[in-house]
């Protein structure tokens, strides 16, 4: 018997998308802190950077779903024992109650049947290991060697064996300082209670299945294995017997066909807030698969700070804008901190967008909060494309106070 495909619209499929993301949502209730928690876990990750011309990627994707989010909290829900430090598709903030599907990857690293980006020094790991099992928390820094080298303390080799050890799963990170990491043996770091049974592979697959439908609204199987390694013919094979079993749908959008949980096509009775602005990080959840929001979207985004800066189109680190359910705009920030002034360096609209009075107004009211986001006083927008946006935007600021 054939199974029915549902047949969504491009429009029906973002809508679906914007929803399940949780990024055009009715006010958030509860504490700040409970949000922020909520949020990791229907998302499942968020990734964590490194890059500060703007607040870092983790505290701005959060921002962007929680307007109370504080950047103190994930240093609190770490110490409540409620997220922890490891890998998703990148390094990123996961839920601790989903803790045991973080270990089929540990368990590949110690079998070896997946590689780190290093070769292990397994003598140097036990050193480690056993340091911080006596002493406590440390840092890379408190392995540094200020005198002559003695035997295998050395900044670089230690470095790496925290982060194998702490890819395999026998460290974890406990807090950090300055953004620095502080390694702890696994046993202290996470809760008692916490399920550290290995899920079988068909189990695994059937999560990150759910997990991705759940938090994206409806993916192809390569989106739900998106650099997941040795997890793909898992996948597939799970796919198919959901399939049979009505637990998902296939769904076709633009001659594509993707994945989809039955009762998400309910989203498209619910509300979509098009009318909120939302200023994204280019790690947000919602795009860090370019291709995806290429077909979805028709959205080809790229970031520029690893493009050659004679060969950027928009700029070293442009900020995606959502308004009216589309991507309408890119913006190049940067927060200089010491003189408090938000800099948008450069903002380019996108061909699409026709409503620009419309959309300058409310990239005004968001703009404020996306300084007051970054400590800054005060906004300069130095070029936009096209170049008579510029004057309506200062308008509005300087009208708005």
């Amino acid at each position: 018997m054939t199974k029915k495909v549902e047949i969504l619209s491009s429009k029906e499929a973002q809508k679906i998308i914007l929803l399940s993301q949780k990024v055009l949502t009715a006010k958030i209730t509860g504490s700040a802190l409970s949000a922020t928690l909520n949020t990791i876990e229907h998302l499942g990750y968020i990734q964590i950077d490194t890059i500060s011309v703007v607040q870092r990627a983790h505290h701005h994707t959060l921002w962007t779903r929680n307007p109370r989010y504080q950047t103190t909290h994930l240093s609190e829900l770490i110490k409540e024992k409620k997220v922890f430090e490891y890998w998703s598709h990148a390094a990123a903030y996961l839920p601790i109650k989903e803790y045991r599907y973080s270990l089929p990857r540990k368990n590949d690293l110690v079998l070896g049947t997946q590689k780190h980006w290093y070769n292990p020094n397994k003598k140097l790991m036990q050193q480690v290991l056993e340091r911080i099992t006596k002493e406590g928390p440390l840092m890379a820094k408190d392995f540094e060697n200020t005198g002559k080298m003695k035997g295998d303390w050395t900044t670089k080799p230690t470095k790496q064996a925290l982060e194998y050890l702490f890819m395999q799963g026998e460290l974890m990170i406990s807090s950090r300082k300055n953004f620095h990491k502080v390694y702890d043996i696994t046993e202290r770091v996470i809760p008692e209670n916490t399920n550290t049974s290995l899920p079988s592979p068909e189990e695994h697959a059937r999560f990150l299945i759910k997990k991705y439908l759940n938090a994206n609204g409806l993916a192809q199987s390569n989106e739900i294995a998106y650099l997941l390694k040795n997890i793909k013919p898992n996948i597939s094979k799970a796919l198919e017997e959901m399939l049979l079993s009505n637990e998902v749908l296939k769904c076709n959008v633009n001659n594509k066909i993707y994945y989809i949980l039955p009762e998400t096509i309910n989203l498209l009775n619910k509300p979509l807030y098009r009318s909120k602005l939302k200023i994204l990080s280019p790690f947000d959840n919602l795009l860090i698969q370019r291709k995806r929001m290429q077909d979805l979207f028709n959205f080809d985004y790229l970031i520029e700070c690893y493009v050659p800066e004679a060969k950027r189109k928009y700029g070293y680190f442009s900020l995606p804008i959502l308004w009216d359910g589309k991507f309408a705009a890119r913006m190049d920030c940067k927060a200089y901190r010491k003189d408090k002034i938000l800099h948008v360096n450069n903002l380019v609209l996108e061909p699409s967008l026709k409503k620009i009075d419309e959309f300058s107004k409310t990239l005004t009211k968001e703009l404020k909060k996306f300084k007051d986001f970054n400590n800054c006083d005060s906004i300069k927008i130095n070029r936009t494309n096209p170049t008579n946006s510029k004057q309506l935007i200062e308008e509005q600021l300087n009208n708005n106070g």
